[in-house]
């Protein structure tokens, strides 16, 4: 099969806004850029498909974010995190320093967790309407 004027690289190119120039005539790429593989479509080896479906997980599954694993809460912890958020739904700056040196956590989690603990709220009084 003949290539034709408009090549996969030049598609993938002006695809991405990178060629202006009429088919057929090179441009320098920067290294490391890929040739066939348009910038949308992820490129996974055979090998790491056959692992996602053994898995259970469809073509299109969603895996989480590479990061901290979940943080799991004691009791105690959670009572002190409720009663703080019965007090107050916002914390601020000086509540959540406390809060994280009290409870042995970092204030970004104390954040996140007011965050979440105010969308279950939200949830809970809309359900009982």
């Amino acid at each position: 099969m003949d290539k034709g004027p408009f090549s996969v690289e030049w598609l993938a190119q002006s695809s991405r806004g990178g060629a202006r120039d009429l088919p057929g005539e090179s441009r320098p790429r920067p290294p490391g850029s890929p040739l066939l593989t348009p910038p949308s479509v992820p490129a996974e080896s055979p090998r790491e498909r056959e692992a996602a479906e053994r898995a259970g997980h469809g073509a299109g599954a969603v895996e989480a974010a590479p990061g901290r694993p979940r943080t799991k809460f004691s009791a105690a912890q959670l009572r002190e995190l409720e009663r703080s958020f019965r007090e107050q739904r916002y914390i601020g700056a000086g509540e959540k320093r406390r809060l994280a040196a009290a409870l042995n956590l970092s204030q970004s989690q104390i954040k996140t967790w007011f965050q979440n603990r105010r969308m279950k709220f939200k949830r809970q009084t809309q359900d009982a309407r």
